[in-house]
């Protein structure tokens, strides 16, 4: 897969995630450098067509999918101080998929090994001629990364797009409002001109851009809406995670279920702290529209 070039030192390797490339005083940074067995390979057969080598990693957040071939890469890694654990620690990146240790082989992107963190940084800082943006509400310190003399934002998993929202039904989140918050954000840059790149899904700018950002919204509303209808009855949930896969169409599987439980807990929290349900006990803990 080739390269694409997004300004004069910036450069985009498609995939799921997508691999940022920025050239900073002649040396390759990528951001997000993904998953894959091959990935690696491809990552330095593509920065040496640049004429360039590969000096550090960055990346938008600690799950797998986005650093599991980092020690492959062998080259510093930088994360923002919140994802620190969950860049280090296998079981916290679990953790955070399963709630605890996960069945071997059961969750999508599982891998056991260690990733060293060489370095964290705060949101606002400027590195290697980017800075970095908070973006958090898909995990806890989900970063963006601005480069404003390309008009370009990565926006790693801040937003997703359509055809993986409808694939998975809920976007995956922990935390609802600072995910909306982000989204708002988003638009803000894109009113500014940005092109936008979300990690999972195609690089948007201008009235497309605001339509997917919508779409996002969208969804986040629907969810609630339609948790809200079902808990006219106390659900569990894991109840309410079928329910929902279920009305939004989703291929229904035992990881696509218990991947959706992490986001539910998120809306209950939303919900709950707002006054809207209740907790009970019916054979098990349920929730309940009040």
């Amino acid at each position: 897969m080739a390269l694409r070039k997004l300004g004069e030192d910036l450069y985009l390797y498609p995939g799921s995630p997508s691999t940022m490339i920025k050239i900073f005083e002649g040396k390759a940074f990528l951001i997000d450098p993904g998953n894959g067995s091959k990935r690696h390979k491809d990552l330095r057969r593509e920065v040496r067509k640049l004429g360039v080598e590969i000096k550090f990693l960055l990346a938008t957040h600690g799950h797998a999918d986005h650093i599991s071939i980092v020690p492959r890469l062998e080259k510093p890694l930088f994360v923002h101080r919140f994802e620190f654990s969950v860049v280090e620690s296998p079981l916290n990146r679990e953790l955070l998929t399963f709630g605890s240790k996960a069945p071997k082989g059961f969750l999508v992107y599982q891998f056991e090994r260690e990733v060293k963190a060489h370095a964290v940084f705060e949101w606002g800082e400027e590195l290697f001629g980017l800075k970095t943006l908070k973006l958090n509400g898909h995990s806890p310190g989900m970063t963006g990364f601005l480069d404003e003399d390309n008009g370009v934002l990565y926006a790693g998993d801040s937003f997703f797009g359509e055809r993986l929202i409808r694939n998975i039904g809920v976007p995956y989140l922990v935390d609802v409002q600072l995910f909306k918050n982000s989204i708002t954000q988003l638009k803000n840059y894109v009113n500014d001109e940005f092109l936008i790149i979300p990690s999972h899904g195609r690089s948007v700018k201008g009235e497309e851009a605001l339509e997917i950002l919508d779409f996002n919204l969208k969804r986040i509303e629907e969810t609630e809406e339609k948790i809200l209808k079902f808990l006219k009855e106390p659900l569990s949930i894991s109840e309410l995670s079928y329910r929902l896969a279920n009305d939004f169409g989703v291929n229904i599987t035992p990881q696509a279920l218990a991947l959706n439980q992490v986001p539910i807990r998120a809306f209950i929290a939303e919900l709950y702290n707002s006054g809207k349900i209740e907790a009970v006990v019916e054979g098990d803990l349920k929730w309940r529209r009040i």
